[in-house]
């Protein structure tokens, strides 16, 4: 965000990231980006209380779920190595995409929108498998691989937005935030 040249403050929130029964990948980033939002409305903001009440709208919150999604399975976080490892090797050789959820609330307004980019990832050996789960990049992050750091090398080709896949669609973003900020 900063590097698109928007200034923000971090809120970190905490709500219930499980699969509800029979809830598509797209509907499933789209609720947790919409109960983000909405439960960073719950987290005190020193710099909201400072501001007068009069003189200006409350801040725009957004807030954010990524998913890679493989022939409908959702691949979350892994939860260790061996889930890492049992990840990369069904992207492996395959096509698959990744969505992200965005919701921008201002006030009682939430607007929102799915994000998905379909990435390629090459034909893994089982060694370098085995060398991405032990570089430990894997961790904290959807699908067990980062497209912008050492799993870089294994993606063949992406189609959509390159920042999608980093984790913010920073050109969705900014076309939200224009029509929330013109009253939604």
């Amino acid at each position: 965000m900063r590097s698109a040249g928007f200034e923000f403050t971090t809120r970190f929130v905490d709500v219930d990231e499980q699969v509800r029964p029979g809830e598509s990948p797209s509907a499933y980033v789209r609720r947790l980006a919409a109960e983000k939002s909405f439960a960073a409305t719950r987290v005190d903001d020193p710099a909201e209380a400072a501001r007068p009440a009069a003189s200006s709208s409350p801040s725009i919150i957004l807030a954010a779920d990524t998913a890679v999604v493989i022939e409908g399975e959702i691949l979350g976080k892994p939860r260790d190595a061996a889930d890492a490892a049992r990840m990369l090797r069904l992207l492996r050789g395959r096509e698959h995409e990744v969505m992200t959820g965005v919701s921008l609330r201002r006030g009682a307004c939430e607007l929102g929108r799915v994000e998905t980019t379909r990435v390629e990832v090459t034909a893994m050996t089982e060694a370098e498998v085995a060398w991405h789960v032990a570089s430990g990049e894997w961790r904290d992050k959807a699908g067990g691989y980062a497209i912008q750091g050492l799993a870089s090398r294994f993606i063949h080709g992406i189609h959509g937005s390159y920042a999608n896949v980093v984790g913010l669609p920073i050109a969705a973003v900014y076309e939200l935030l224009a029509e929330i900020a013109s009253g939604g």
